[in-house]
């Protein structure tokens, strides 16, 4: 029995430091070696400075911006309590929150639902192509640039299904806003 005990013992060791430390060690090495960018977060640079994730979502709620999708997570956009709401369909709190957001963005037809409902991690980066077309005449009153422009700038953006079949096309917020910036930049 003893000898079986310490067996289990070294096993359970050998094991966790194994597969707790040198396994995760080699896959992070291989990672970093083949896929640089996506194992970095997939960053966004300008010069010196980290603009932000093509993988977590930030709030965009300023005038003459495309806005993201509500954030559950944290204060909002917070990646270390990435998590939805939990609030169940009946929820007043979830009601009410919808409403608000549907007054915020509400331009007197149907909001996309992706206005205003928040992802499952509450870190979505990205909105579907309705709910960004939905924005342009917004945008295009707020910064005085063409809706057909803007409509062009979104439909260039989209990212289409992953193998064509995984998914469901989208557009991603930080990337739109910094090419929407670069159209006021050449003005």
């Amino acid at each position: 029995m003893k000898r079986h005990l310490v067996t289990a013992f070294l096993y359970t060791i050998v094991t966790a430091i194994g597969l707790g430390v040198f396994y995760p060690l080699f896959v992070a090495g291989i990672s970093h070696l083949l896929f640089r960018n996506n194992a970095n977060g997939q960053l966004i640079v300008r010069g010196e400075d980290v603009i932000g994730s093509r993988l977590i979502g930030q709030p965009f709620t300023g005038p003459g911006l495309f806005h993201s999708r509500p954030s559950a997570a944290g204060t909002g956009y917070d990646a270390s309590s990435s998590s939805g709401s939990n609030l169940a369909p009946t929820s007043k709190a979830l009601i009410d929150r919808i409403n608000a957001s549907v007054k915020t963005e509400g331009q007197g037809t149907p909001v996309p639902i992706d206005l205003v409902t928040a992802s499952g991690s509450g870190l979505d980066p990205d909105i579907t192509p309705a709910a960004a077309l939905y924005q342009v005449e917004r945008i295009s009153r707020e910064r005085n640039i063409p809706e057909g422009d803007l409509r062009k700038l979104v439909l260039d953006h989209v990212k289409q299904r992953q193998f064509g079949l995984l998914g469901e096309p989208r557009v991603n917020v930080l990337e739109l806003n910094l090419a929407l910036n670069k159209i006021d930049d050449k003005k």
